[in-house]
């Protein structure tokens, strides 16, 4: 892949890219449809002028992330972000470092923009649903996709991973980002209570920003939210989504 990148222009690369976040788009809503149905909601969508509103809005960040990642390409192409092959301890180590070092900035974010003007300013977009769908999590003001990006974008030039570990993040992404807005939780509650399980980011615990936004502010893991104290400590069982 990196080989194809160094030899194609850099118009096609903007296209491929964009056919990728498409892809990606269009998958997460498909599969989020899907775990909704199998979860026996009827109505999984409705062709609202709300849901309009948020198909446009999503659309508009699925452009943003085509631009970011084109962004993350000139940087690489420019020497600026460092992308390397290695073996399997390799890809498994700079995963952890990439995710846990964007839960953890995310989370600083997260908490900054609620914290302040950003909030009504920006991010108020976001949570103008209680009761979130997959469609959610690609309603996001312009300026924030172009925030977590930024984050994105900046560990990648401080820390020079394998390629296959920036990969596997970015689908480990967009399954918490689905799960995160599903409106539903699809793990039952004894497999919550696992070691590991337990200090994860479920549905359940994104469903419980959205019903209260002082609290749950990360993304992938409730490992800083313990941590500074920002965790919901009764769960929030998650609702259906109307």
């Amino acid at each position: 892949m990196l080989t194809y990148l160094e030899q194609s222009s850099a118009v096609h690369v903007w296209w491929v890219l964009l056919l990728i976040n498409i892809a990606i788009y269009t998958g997460t809503l498909a599969s989020g449809w899907v775990l909704l149905r199998l979860s026996g909601k009827k109505q999984v969508f409705r062709a609202t002028r709300e849901s309009l509103k948020k198909t446009g809005i999503s659309l508009v960040t699925v452009t943003i992330n085509t631009a970011i990642t084109y962004v993350g390409y000139l940087l690489w192409q420019n020497g600026w972000i460092v992308i390397t092959s290695g073996h399997t301890a390799h890809i498994i180590l700079d995963f952890l470092v990439l995710f846990l070092g964007m839960d953890f900035l995310m989370y600083i974010f997260h908490l900054f923009i609620h914290r302040t003007f950003l909030y009504r300013a920006i991010h108020g977009l976001h949570h103008e649903s209680e009761n979130p769908v997959p469609l959610d999590l690609f309603v996001l003001h312009p300026l924030e996709t172009i925030g977590f990006g930024l984050m994105w974008l900046s560990l990648l030039m401080v820390y020079p991973a394998t390629f296959y570990a920036v990969v596997l993040y970015l689908t480990v992404n967009v399954i918490f980002g689905l799960a995160g807005h599903l409106g539903t939780e699809p793990l039952p509650e004894r497999i919550r209570k696992w070691p590991l399980v337990k200090y994860i980011g479920t549905s359940s615990f994104h469903h419980g920003h959205h019903l209260d936004i002082r609290c749950n502010f990360g993304f992938y893991t409730n490992i800083w939210d313990r941590l500074f104290g920002t965790r919901k400590k009764e769960p929030v069982p998650a609702k259906d989504p109307e």
